[in-house]
């Protein structure tokens, strides 16, 4: 079997093309974005601020035990210590309705691709099961994921302090720090590869074959197995290709003198402007998948599609 790469590319593109500019309609890009919009709460679309360094002498003392420091501080403070956990909890109650949003709206945005239409209530409705399996697996794995994270940087930490206690050099602290931060990436790029394969295979298998989230990762896994080097070079050209968006975000944004920057940062706004590129890509990834097998395909293969005039709020 012949795998390719940019020929669904291509089409995804095309399909984005034909959906969104020919014709353009406002309205339409407004109703799809929202669709967009709910299905990338979660993910990270951020960038970081600039700081500035601080000057004098580092108290290496202070950095290395910071933790147990803090520890003892909220013990003597304690109605601190219920402030942040009361703005902890409240962070991850909306946390979880994020969550729960993006799920349903991973197929929203899905029914919407391929059917080449904007429709917010019926795909809401009718796959409320398939995003509620997917909204639980989300918040599974995510809780796991997060205690694995916070357990090796406990492991971690313990070591680092171990070897400062036994050599009290800062400048033994560099390779340790460095393993530490090479292995708390690998944690991290595995997980992004297990969502990306989440999001751009498992997911369009749920929505074709109307199956929970297990039942499709279990399709997925026998797939991937005969296939792992296609995916792995899927992941990497999605990895290059968002660098390149990210590139050209960047440029826009300096060439429009901050102006597109204020667009930007506005979540709804965001989704609705970068609809061409996360339409593009949700399409590329349907259009890979078709490749395996008319089992996987999901666009209709009639030369018919959903037309503006089905947009319903």
């Amino acid at each position: 079997m012949n795998i390719h790469y940019f020929a669904p590319l291509s089409r995804g593109y095309g399909r984005m093309k034909k959906a969104l500019f020919q014709p353009f309609d406002l309205s339409k890009w407004f109703v799809v974005g929202f669709t967009a919009f709910l299905a990338g709460l979660t993910d990270c679309h951020g960038g970081n601020g600039g700081g500035g360094g601080g000057h004098g002498r580092i108290d290496w003392d202070d950095v290395v035990y910071f933790p147990q420091r803090a520890h003892e501080w909220l013990l003597e403070n304690p109605h601190w210590f219920m402030l942040i956990a009361l703005g902890i909890f409240v962070l991850f109650l909306l946390l979880v309705l994020c969550v729960w949003l993006s799920a349903r709206g991973r197929f929203m945005f899905l029914d919407n691709v391929v059917h080449d239409r904007a429709n917010v209530v019926t795909p809401w409705h009718e796959y409320r099961a398939e995003g509620n399996s997917l909204f639980l697996w989300n918040i599974t794995v995510g809780l796991l994921v997060v205690a694995l994270i916070a357990w090796y940087l406990v492991q971690c930490y313990a070591g680092i302090v171990e070897v400062y206690e036994r050599l009290s050099d800062p400048r033994a602290l560099i390779a340790p720090a460095i393993l530490m931060l090479l292995g708390l990436m690998a944690i991290i790029l595995v997980a992004v590869f297990i969502q990306l394969l989440l999001v751009g295979f498992v997911v369009p298998i749920m929505y074709r074959s109307r199956l929970g989230v297990l039942a499709a990762w279990k399709i997925f896994v026998s797939l991937f197995r005969s296939h792992a080097l296609a995916f792995l070079a899927y992941a990497l050209l999605v990895a290059l290709l968002s660098i390149a968006i990210a590139i050209g975000v960047f440029f826009a944004v300096v060439f429009t003198c901050c102006i597109g920057l204020i667009l930007l940062v506005i979540p709804y706004i965001n989704a609705v402007v970068l609809l061409p590129i996360s339409y593009t890509l949700r399409a590329f990834s349907v259009e890979f998948l078709e490749q395996f097998g008319p089992e996987y395909a999901l666009f209709p293969r009639d030369g018919r599609s959903g037309s503006v005039g089905e947009m319903k709020l």
